[in-house]
């Protein structure tokens, strides 16, 4: 497969986008990535596929929405090495396990992170526009204040959703503390989508070392008190794990 056939089409901080990136690298994927602003996205990612959530991989002419689906396509285009176990029955579990973390987990760990965010608006625009230069990065911090209650209704940053996120997220961290195997592994003796899953989802709550998902600093106190509340936490020990383990280097190319 051609390199140029591959785009990403992505937010630079944001968990799911993070699934998405983690199976290309770990495939050894060559791809372009396309990063776009929270907000102004919608318009482009509208265009390409008719709904507004990212990833979005580009690929021969289609456009894939979801990191699920996106998963899905490069074990198709890509067997080796897999993300999918080859035994049915695993694969199963760690297919349902990413279901899980997708839909039980990955929207409540964004609605309880953003509720802190949405008061942290320097902060958030060095998250989201790190790779703009410093005036795009201070026209967009000066729009995060004026979209703020856009952002509170569309996810729901009210009680008592923000408290079930809270703990849901809690959640989270306690399903694979309580499920590694021991290799390491929430599904048989190998890294699969199981892990990629769980550990990308959860990253919103973890501070890791790889550049896709590092953390900008300074971190203002409430940003500091948000991974000080999961950081020794088993769960929090084992995301930092199969990063240090399992999460390779940048397959993208320039651009």
């Amino acid at each position: 497969m051609a390199t140029t056939d591959l785009e990403l089409v992505m937010f630079n901080a944001s968990h799911y986008n993070e699934k998405a990136r983690w199976a290309l690298d770990w495939k050894r994927l060559p791809h372009r990535r396309t990063s776009l602003l929270p907000g102004p996205h919608s318009r482009v990612v509208t265009k390409l596929t008719g709904q507004t959530q990212v990833p979005v991989l580009r690929v021969a002419g289609r456009a894939i929405a979801g990191s699920a689906a996106i998963i899905d396509e490069l074990e198709r285009l890509s067997p080796e090495p897999p993300l999918y176990p080859a035994d049915p029955g695993e694969r199963r579990r760690a297919l349902e396990i990413q279901e899980h973390f997708d839909e039980q987990v990955g929207p409540h760990i964004r609605r309880a992170l953003f509720s802190i965010l949405i008061h942290e608006p320097t902060w958030t625009a060095a998250l989201f526009a790190s790779d703009r230069s410093a005036p795009a990065r201070f026209a967009y911090r000066c729009v995060l204040p004026l979209v703020r209650p856009v952002m509170v209704k569309s996810m729901q940053i009210v009680e008592p959703q923000v408290s079930e996120s809270f703990a849901a997220t809690q959640r989270g961290f306690d399903f694979v503390a309580e499920r590694v195997g021991p290799k390491g592994y929430l599904v048989g003796d190998r890294f699969t989508v199981a892990d990629l899953a769980a550990a990308a989802l959860l990253t919103p709550g973890v501070d890791v070392a790889h550049p896709d998902m590092r953390k900008p600093d300074p971190k203002p106190p409430r940003i500091q008190e948000w991974l000080a509340r999961w950081a020794d936490h088993p769960g929090a020990a084992w995301v930092r794990e199969i990063y240090a383990r399992h999460r390779p280097p940048r397959a993208s190319m320039p651009g």
